[in-house]
């Protein structure tokens, strides 16, 4: 892997520098984009204005006449993180501006048997709570059908998204029929961040519902609910749904983590912070991203993610405690299961390298074996699209017979463009599919497998070239020695990091001393830096290292019978120049 050299802008790094910034964060921010301190204003007053959001202001009437009339509302989730938690905080959201609980439900799909978005099937079912409206959360952008359907039978929808609309053959955007559509990426919306997830769409949407009924007179502004009380689920299902964290979601997400750090939280957050033995008083985006994110997004990939939900609406610190061992006891299976699935789908890629392509990998991947379980695809997907820097899709077999696939991309390759133009090509191919430019779904016919294979392959040969395809890792250069300390490891910490805006990763070159297996999967290393020794871990790197090497690493702090000190978590390793 190639260490690229992040480029660190001296006016911006300066003017933070001027503004009160840390030396050593100005230049982080700088490099990252950042050009005054006003961007790392997280207050809440620098949000933006949800009267920018097209069709918050429709949907924030239509839900206060909802609420007004006792009109039952059934929320239709997602089953994942992101819709979990924007389910939860719809359900918080309404109840505390006023709708009667008897008057809330909510349905979520099951993975397998029903599929994604709001399918006529969960009109369906969600027709069994006798609801006057629907209210899709994270997903129903491209649910043409089903709102037909749900309108035919005589409800409202609103639908709350933050995924790409569909297009027709000729590229013309094709929106469903709603009563109201709250979508950032859909046309004519001018809301600046195009970036939000699905909770955070939902959470402007009852800012502009709150807005709607103070202009009602339900409340004065200084009695009206504190909606930031939700702020800790808005973080989380940022930050597990690897949106951009561009400036109004890093506020969203730093407002979150305050909040939880101090011990202002949903009983369920606590229980799955405790469940994954992680210390809430220094949580960050690294909590939510891979310890407890994974925890709730397992309920969705082998169970239920009623599970899930449940576990964030519960105001029952016992019963939040019960559930989150129960998602905590599933995870671990969903890490068994991939495991095996990994392992599988490596030896099919080594077979693939050796017969076809002479040892190099193809411009994309496919991978498809009928044992896979379709409930951790994505997850298998992102582990071949890291390891080989490639576009990767991994299907499985559903219950129906049609192969259901997740795919993972790497920059420069729009995911869901590709889909559609896979599409136009050959017709019938690809039955459905959504998603992002990074991340996305399909459901191929029972024998599309091999045509969709060599589609995607052929429009990445188009659409990548050699520098695309070589694996590079941004740096920050060298850590000067005095930086080697627990109080910058707590400074970078307390910072919001995540897609787009990642964390610091540093680049010097060291020689090694000792080094040994632990774990039988992870390298622990002696290194002189600078003249000093330091301690390090490689995890899930067995190979042995040469004497010198140029290393890029984080900073994290390893405790000890009591003792703290700073280790170097390797990432990447250069030859020595």
């Amino acid at each position: 892997m190639k260490l690229a050299l992040r480029d660190v802008p001296p006016r911006a790094a300066w003017a933070l520098e001027q503004a009160g910034v840390p030396a050593l964060l100005a230049r982080l921010f700088a490099a990252r984009g950042v050009k005054s301190a006003d961007e790392l204003d997280d207050g809440l007053a620098r949000l933006l204005a949800p009267d920018t959001l097209r069709g918050a202001q429709d949907a924030a009437r239509l839900l206060a006449d909802a609420i007004a009339a006792r009109q039952r509302i059934c929320v239709v989730a997602d089953y994942d993180c992101d819709g979990a938690t924007a389910c939860a905080v719809a359900l918080r959201g309404l109840a505390m501006l006023g709708a009667a609980r008897d008057t809330l439900a909510y349905v979520v799909p099951d993975r397998v048997l029903h599929g994604y978005g709001l399918t006529p099937a969960i009109v369906d079912l969600a027709l069994q709570q006798q609801p006057g409206l629907l209210l899709t959360v994270d997903n129903g952008i491209a649910s043409v059908a089903g709102v037909a359907h749900a309108r035919a039978q005589g409800l409202a929808v609103i639908v709350t998204d933050h995924h790409l609309p569909a297009r027709d053959e000729q590229g013309t955007v094709l929106l469903p029929d709603a009563d109201a559509i709250v979508n950032p990426n859909q046309p004519g919306c001018g809301f600046e961040s195009k970036n939000l997830a699905g909770v955070g769409v939902m959470f402007y949407v009852l800012l502009a519902l709150r807005g709607e009924l103070r202009a009602r007179g339900a409340f004065a502004q200084e009695a009206q609910p504190r909606l930031d009380a939700l702020l800790d689920l808005v973080a989380l299902g940022t930050v597990a749904d690897v949106v951009k964290l561009d400036a109004n979601n890093r506020r969203l997400v730093a407002q979150g983590l305050k909040r939880i750090r101090a011990g202002r939280m949903q009983p369920g957050v606590a229980a799955l912070f405790a469940a994954a033995a992680r210390d809430a008083t220094r949580a960050s985006g690294f909590d939510f991203g891979f310890a407890i994110g994974p925890r709730i997004n397992a309920a969705g990939r082998l169970a239920d993610m009623t599970l899930g939900i449940e576990c964030l609406l519960t105001d029952d610190a016992a019963r939040a405690a019960e559930l989150a061992q129960t998602l905590d006891a599933i995870n671990r299976e969903r890490r068994q299961v991939e495991s095996g699935m990994r392992d599988q789908a490596e030896a099919m890629l080594e077979a693939l390298l050796g017969s076809k392509m002479g040892g190099e990998p193809p411009p994309a991947l496919a991978i498809f074996d009928p044992g896979f379980h379709e409930g951790v695809v994505g997850i298998v997907a992102a582990r071949l699209k890291d390891r080989l820097h490639r576009p990767a899709f991994v299907f499985a077999r559903g219950r129906d017979g049609l192969l259901k696939g997740s795919g993972r991309s790497i920059a420069g390759f729009h995911l869901r463009d590709a889909l559609d133009l896979v599409a136009k090509r050959h017709p019938g191919v690809l039955v459905r599919f959504g998603g992002h430019a990074m991340a996305a779904g399909c459901t191929l016919a029972d024998d599309g497998f091999e045509t969709f294979d060599a589609a995607l392959q052929q429009v990445a040969r188009e659409w990548l070239d050699a520098a695309t395809l070589a694996r590079t890792l941004a740096v920050d250069g060298p850590l000067a020695a005095e930086h080697f300390s627990v109080e910058t490891v707590r400074a970078i910490d307390a910072q919001v990091w995540g897609q787009a805006f990642e964390a610091p990763v540093w680049a010097d070159e060291v020689e090694v001393i000792a080094q040994r297996l632990v774990g039988e999967r992870h390298l622990k290393l002696t290194l002189r830096h600078g003249g000093l020794v330091r301690d390090a871990i490689w995890f899930g790197r067995s190979e042995p290292l040469p004497g010198r090497a140029r290393l890029a690493y984080r900073l994290s702090v390893d405790q000890y019978n009591g003792r703290q000190r700073v280790q170097l978590v390797i990432e990447s390793m250069e030859a020595a120049s």
